[in-house]
């Protein structure tokens, strides 16, 4: 049997040059720590690759489905090959491999799962339950994960490199003006505050805040309200907008009209 046809056997190991081996687009780990990677390579140098990695065959190269950090350790070690177990996954399938596989190792940090499972239902159509049983876990673990993305990337930098944990990042959910979370999430890293402190902080913001929500905007007098109405009428005319506004008045009320003409008319 010729090397080409040794190569499409899976399950068995194969010493593949390290050059032949492209990264996976679809590893959701984005930051690989370069301390762990001389680690393991230190740990590669004394004992070797113990486990071997996983790639599919893309042409006449091959695509890395799982072991990103075994490859990225022998490479700084100058190894010219590694071991590898061939399958013949298809695209989709690597690439479901290669998430799940990092997702089940709980090597990613929350963001990076929350956004790794995000890729399965956006791009591979996904359900939660499928991803849940996938996974071993139940749909509201998904569901919990998939709430962290609503803030927005200055703060998960925030979260992770301050080293806060998932349940301050799921108390900081409960804020939905962005101001307001940024500044409690800096009171939070400034006074390092642990999750059960921090849910406190937050509890009492929410307390006061509905406690006292914001007074709706009074006028003087209806002459003040129309002076607003003018002004906003004056700003969108002001940005190109077509719009007319007039006022009828009895003894009894007062009607105020406003036409905005839509684009197409206009072109008419």
């Amino acid at each position: 049997m010729d090397t080409k046809a040794k190569e499409q056997l899976c399950g068995e190991v194969f010493s593949i040059e390290t050059k032949r081996i492209s990264k996976n687009p679809n590893q959701p780990r984005k930051v690989f720590a370069e301390e762990s990677i001389i680690k393991l390579a230190d740990s590669i140098r004394q004992f070797g690759i113990m486990q071997p990695l996983t790639v599919r065959q893309a042409g006449d190269e091959y695509e890395l489905i799982a072991g990103e950090r075994r490859l990225r350790a022998a490479i700084e070690l100058g190894l010219e090959k590694v071991p590898c177990i061939i399958t013949n996954a298809s695209a989709q399938k690597s690439a479901e491999m290669a998430i799940i596989e990092n997702l089940m190792r709980e090597n990613l940090n929350v963001f990076e799962q929350a956004e790794a499972i995000q890729v399965l239902i956006d791009t591979y159509n996904l359900t939660q339950d499928e991803i849940a049983s996938k996974l071993s876990s139940s749909q509201s673990f998904v569901a919990n994960k998939l709430r962290l993305l609503r803030l927005n990337q200055e703060e998960r930098e925030l979260i992770i490199s301050s080293k806060l944990t998932e349940r301050h990042a799921r108390a900081l959910l409960k804020i939905c003006d962005e101001q307001a979370r940024k500044k409690l999430l800096d009171l939070i890293i400034s006074e390092e505050l642990n999750v059960s402190k921090s849910e406190a902080l937050i509890d009492s913001y929410l307390q006061k805040n509905q406690a006292n929500p914001p007074k709706p905007k009074t006028y003087k007098s209806i002459n003040s309200f129309y002076e607003s109405l003018g002004k906003v009428i004056s700003t969108a005319s002001n940005s190109g907008i077509k719009i007319k506004s007039r006022r009828l008045e009895n003894d009894e009320c007062a009607e105020f009209i406003i036409t905005i003409m839509k684009e197409s008319a206009i072109q008419e």
